[in-house]
């Protein structure tokens, strides 16, 4: 074995997935190692997230490093590492000084609901109040990082000195992660990729740069942005691929044609669907947005999504905030003991409702109770929330293309749960196809890495795609009751509605926005 591992696998790909490394085989797309650490978020507040960005780069230092060792373990040569990938959760956002290369304010994280007093006061200076910007193919949300920039600029001393003596550096998480492996203040590489800026809010998807006008609206200063390159070509060092993780799930499950679609669940659930090389609008909630751009000269695809704040997330808070269950795997079991919620649902909208309301005065319930429920029933509630939600993009999504999909790609951590798949099958009334290798978003930057100008050590063309075995649920309900449940559900969230809107202590009144995903204007 030890000959035949130093013979094969001499074509290797590693890539950084924030807390994660994991090193491919070019030729076969098997995962030859890989390593985790966790990262800790932070709560400073009611509604705020934050993330340390040095533990992000120590948790990145760890994981390669552990990840080296265990190639070592099995006889495998790492300088065979031909390229790294960076893929990362979208619109998490950095401010940085690069001089001393060290953070002006923690990661505020995507989830992060601070700058909802921000939203507003840009909405009211809007013509018309049109919720809905201009060019970006995103409604004005506290979801996209244009508004937590414009926080910390307002709000953090740090950041606002940093600008005026040019020290100051934007960027989401790839940004900081490309930048400190390129040399970080002694040179380091200051890029981001189409996908990532595409979720910043200050991107035209049109022009595919940053948008002047934009950037005026936001009073954002155009000198602290990142540049804007191509998801799949060599940045710096031995990184060569940067994207999404979205993005990277499209591509680790070989959506390269219009039509295709793929589901991730993880922290959030993430419906998106392939559209072609021109964007298409949304007339019932989902977001326009940017793929992926496989290498300089390469055309830019577009995809419309469907973004759910909690999905994983519901997991996490039953164990950590409610003690519900002791593992996150746990709630498979009490789920299963249930068989049903009972008449239990639970709408997760710890973070307002993200697609395709865009409701950010929801708030979390739990309704249909009574003496009967117990914790199995409220861990079954969870599942079918996940899935429920799922069904509700997924349905916007067939309305604005006007063609149903058949079956439901799946990936993510969470499909390892069985219950929930079939549960998933069941509430759509079709297919579920989920692959043996769930977590295809570390595949996808692979692929891109390998495949960059340059490196040319994974081929993408159609007859060379890897082949990734998987298994497919089939619904096992009749639609009537699909249907019945799911009206149910709908039912909850009208009553999650407009939760937020007073502070009964003092009487304030909080913001509130309404920022409804309609049809973009765009105006050229």
């Amino acid at each position: 074995k030890s000959s035949r591992l130093q013979c094969d696998w001499k074509l290797l790909v590693g890539v950084v997935l924030q807390f994660l490394f994991q090193v491919f085989n070019a030729k076969t797309a098997e995962l030859l190692s890989h390593h985790q650490v966790e990262i800790n978020q932070s709560f400073p507040k009611e509604g705020w997230v934050e993330e340390d960005p040095k533990e992000i780069m120590q948790s990145v230092y760890e994981c390669m490093e552990r990840t080296c060792e265990k190639l070592s373990q099995l006889n495998i040569d790492i300088s065979n590492i031909k390229a790294v990938g960076v893929a990362n959760q979208r619109e998490t956002t950095l401010v940085w000084d690069k001089e001393t290369g060290e953070p002006l304010y923690n990661a505020i994280v995507w989830l992060d609901l601070r700058t909802q007093s921000t939203v507003e006061r840009l909405i009211t200076k809007t013509p018309g109040q049109n919720k809905n910007h201009l060019k970006t193919g995103l409604p004005i949300s506290t979801y996209f990082s244009a508004v937590k920039l414009r926080w910390l600029l307002d709000n953090v001393d740090e950041v606002r000195q940093a600008v005026l003596s040019e020290r100051a550096m934007f960027g989401t998480v790839d940004s900081w992660i490309i930048w400190c492996l390129t040399g970080g203040r002694n040179g380091g590489i200051h890029c981001t990729d189409v996908s990532n800026a595409s979720r910043t809010m200050l991107f035209n998807i049109h022009t595919m740069d940053w948008d002047p006008e934009l950037c005026r609206y936001f009073d954002v200063p155009m000198e602290i942005l990142p540049k804007v390159r191509s998801s799949s070509e060599i940045y710096g060092w031995m990184v060569s691929s940067c994207l999404g993780d979205q993005s990277a799930a499209l591509v680790g499950q070989m959506c390269f044609t219009e039509g295709q679609a793929k589901n991730t669940y993880g922290t959030g659930c993430f419906l998106l669907r392939h559209t072609g090389t021109k964007p298409v609008m949304s007339d019932h909630g989902l977001l326009t947005t940017v793929a992926y751009k496989m290498g300089k000269d390469e055309p830019t695809c577009y995809a419309l999504e469907g973004s759910v704040a909690i999905a994983g997330a519901v997991v996490r808070w039953l164990k950590d905030n409610m003690g519900i269950v002791q593992s996150s795997s746990e709630i498979e079991t009490l789920a299963a003991a249930a068989g049903s919620s009972y008449g239990c649902y639970f709408v997760p909208a710890f973070s307002g409702l993200y697609a395709p309301y865009w409701e950010p005065s929801a708030r979390g319930i739990i309704c249909g109770l009574t003496q009967f429920t117990n914790r199995n029933h409220l861990a079954f509630a969870a599942l079918e929330a996940v899935c429920f939600q799922t069904r509700e993009i997924l349905d916007a999504m067939n309305q604005d293309s006007g063609v149903h999909l058949t079956q439901l790609q799946v990936d993510g951590g969470m499909t390892s749960n069985r219950l929930l798949m079939q549960l998933q099958a069941d509430i759509l009334c079709m297919s579920v196809v989920r692959p043996t290798m769930s977590e295809t978003t570390a595949l996808g930057a692979a692929m891109a890495a390998g495949a960059a100008e340059g490196v040319k050590v994974w081929n993408l063309s159609p007859g060379h795609l890897p082949h990734i075995t998987s298994e497919k649920y089939e619904p096992q309900i009749n639609s009537d009751e699909s249907e019945f449940r799911f009206a149910r559900w709908k039912k909850a969230v009208q009553r999650a509605m407009n939760w937020e809107t007073t502070e009964p202590c003092c009487n304030v009144r909080l913001p509130l926005l309404h920022a409804m995903c309609d049809s973009v204007k765009l105006q050229h």
